[in-house]
């Protein structure tokens, strides 16, 4: 498992774990029913509190990106569910990155391109992984 967590940044580790958790699922490298690790190993392995990766895991759980279960940890378990909850939030996201883009002077169709390919990517890594 690769998880890349940057010490010196402002985003806190445990959404940063969140957000590398949340990548690896969508692109393949965590599997559909897979174990995580134990809170204590991942902990141990990125050199951070337990209560940080507790509090990551805690998070993926509520959003609906795995399910922890005490005799079995923490498996992938991706809601299918598209809650308007969700499709707001993305819409948000979204608006946020085009108005960077605006901003810096891209065009629309060069954000849209780089929409589709990302997507594209990642549904083929997805592939590649199965």
């Amino acid at each position: 498992m690769i998880i890349n967590l940057n010490y010196n940044s402002d985003i806190p580790i445990y959404i940063q774990l969140r957000n590398e958790i949340v990548r690896g699922i969508g692109n393949g490298q965590f599997k559909y029913g897979e174990s995580l690790p134990t809170v204590r190993s991942l902990a141990n392995d990125l050199h951070v509190n337990n209560m940080t990766v507790n509090k990551a895991y805690a998070l993926l759980k509520q959003e609906g990106y795995i399910c922890i279960d005490r005799r079995h940890g923490a498996k992938v378990f991706p809601s299918s569910n598209i809650s308007t909850d969700f499709k707001d939030r993305i819409f948000s996201d979204l608006q946020l990155l085009g108005s960077e883009a605006i901003v810096k002077g891209m065009e629309k169709d060069d954000f849209l391109s780089l929409c589709k390919e990302m997507i594209q990517q990642l549904q083929y890594e997805t592939k590649l992984s199965k």
